[in-house]
């Protein structure tokens, strides 16, 4: 379901917005939707890589299934 939402942007974001639609054939809501969408998919690849660094370097730490189980009470 999509949302009517209203933003403010910079005249030069919105110029370099407008000519990238134009040039793409895409409509500025698609664009800015896909723009996020895609800015999503880098932060999500960013947070996993921190998680992976994090392992690495003993700031954290994996567990089984059998011990995330039994934190949630779970037989």
């Amino acid at each position: 379901m999509k949302k009517a939402i209203n933003i403010s942007i910079d005249k030069d974001v919105l110029n370099i917005l407008d000519n990238a639609a134009k040039e793409i054939d895409m409509s500025r809501s698609k664009l800015i939707e896909y723009a996020i969408l895609a800015y999503q998919d880098k932060m999500d690849e960013m947070i996993a890589d921190k998680r992976l660094d994090d392992i690495a370097s003993g700031k954290a730490r994996l567990i089984s299934f059998e011990e995330f189980k039994a934190r949630l009470g779970w037989k």
